[in-house]
């Protein structure tokens, strides 16, 4: 395997590693895509094919499910098979099912299309963390994942932006000409993903002739077996609610529960872009050692908790005039940056655990996994969120800091003990 130098500077490592262009390149194709497509599926479905929401929301809920199934089976699959060649027919398969989406007229052809879509998605992102893992080192993959999470945000904008063009023409063939080239985008990253170098991001052979998935038989433990990654797995899960808060919660808490503006949700949203965008690569330095990562997850529990006691505030905030609004909007301003800092730092901790607790020769599987305890939390969230604080009020985002504060306080715990028997095995 090829590894980059770790002390590289960002903008050196970019110039002189062509598979790392490649993939940022990839990233930001894709998540124009997505954040175009994804601005108007729930709007077309319901506006223009006339789908009931009921019918959409357990389409979509059956898709997430597909996609835990999905993230688990194609990180295996990245151990024994090509990566490049998976990637490249998952991102034809998600253009071609984005544009199937100009077919769906009911429930039944909805759950086919978003299954596979999310298949393809969740897959996608297993075989690519696998793909990170396997083509550099160390805490570069760190920084490496930062950058590409930073790319999205970037494209995710963009391609929201463009959205608003359909949104604001309000006709049929506007929304599908849009969702189409979304899907047509992803055919253009296939080719992309073509030239990847199958000696970087391919599963390599031993000196007797064995793949790393035949070495992986014999050597590091099965992701099933290995209780801490477990253990990280699920507790990132859990923190990982908090993409659904932001996504779900906070919309709803905002337009149904404060007296802010209605029009305040979209400018909350692009803050917390613009934060990931602009730190989310300088505060991953420092992640990449298990001490590291603890200190980076301890501050995202901190800053979380603060967030979901900013949130609450924002709703005790009463009385009329610009005063109190006023008021209310500081605060939901204070909410958003707090709870972009703790997704910022929750992230970076969480690749480098996820990395460096896995077998460099069963990459594949345990990003797998670990992507799969990210989907569950995906796919319980809106439940999770609408219970709890939108049902419960200030109770409910209560309980909501309690269940991120003791998530991350758990992860905390393994990132000391992996520092602890990582200095015990040098000494």
């Amino acid at each position: 395997m090829t590894s980059t130098t770790p002390t590289l500077p960002l903008r050196t490592l970019i110039s002189d590693d062509q598979t790392l262009r490649r993939l940022l390149t990839i990233t930001l194709v894709d998540t124009l895509g997505r954040g175009a497509f994804f601005t108007l599926t729930t709007l077309y479905l319901t506006l223009i094919v006339g789908v009931p929401a009921l019918s959409v929301g357990i389409g979509l809920t059956i898709a997430g499910a597909v996609g835990v199934v999905s993230s688990l089976v194609f990180g295996h699959l990245a151990d024994g098979f090509s990566a490049r060649r998976m990637l490249l027919w998952l991102h034809v398969l998600q253009g071609a099912a984005l544009m199937g989406y100009v077919l769906v007229h009911d429930l039944a052809t909805l759950v086919i299309a978003a299954s596979l879509v999310t298949l393809a998605q969740q897959g996608n992102g297993s075989v690519r963390s696998a793909v990170v893992g396997r083509a550099f080192l160390g805490e570069d993959r760190v920084r490496i994942r930062a950058m590409m999470r930073t790319v999205t945000n970037v494209g995710i904008g963009v391609g929201t932006a463009v959205a608003a063009i359909p949104l604001a023409l309000g006709t049929a063939f506007a929304f599908q000409i849009t969702m189409s080239i979304a899907g047509a985008l992803f055919l253009v990253s296939a080719v992309l993903v073509a030239g990847l170098s199958a000696e970087r991001v391919d599963v390599g052979r031993t000196s007797r002739g064995e793949t790393d998935a035949d070495a992986a038989t014999q050597k590091g433990p099965s992701p099933y077996r290995d209780a801490r990654f477990l253990w990280l797995t699920g507790l990132m899960g859990v923190f990982g609610i908090q993409f659904g808060l932001f996504e779900v919660g906070v919309p709803l808490w905002v337009v149904a529960h404060t007296i802010a503006p209605d029009v305040l949700v979209s400018p909350l949203l692009l803050v917390n872009t613009i934060v990931v965008v602009l730190l989310q690569v300088r505060m991953s330095r420092g992640t990449g050692t298990f001490a590291g990562a603890g200190r980076a997850m301890r501050n995202a529990g901190v800053l979380m908790v603060l967030a979901c006691a900013l949130w609450a505030g924002a709703g005790w905030v009463g009385g009329d005039g610009w005063g109190p609004i006023a008021l209310a909007g500081v605060i939901l301003l204070a909410a958003v940056l707090v709870h972009s800092l703790a997704e910022i730092t929750s992230s970076a901790a969480g690749w480098s655990l996820s990395f460096d607790l896995a077998p460099q020769e069963r990459m594949g599987s345990y990003q797998g996994v670990y992507g799969t305890g990210y989907a569950l939390g995906a796919m319980i969230a809106p439940a999770v969120v609408t219970m709890a604080a939108i049902n419960l009020g200030t109770v409910g985002w209560a309980i909501l800091a309690v269940m991120f504060g003791a998530a991350a306080a758990g992860v905390v715990i393994i990132a000391r003990r992996a520092a602890r028997d990582d200095a015990a095995a040098i000494g």
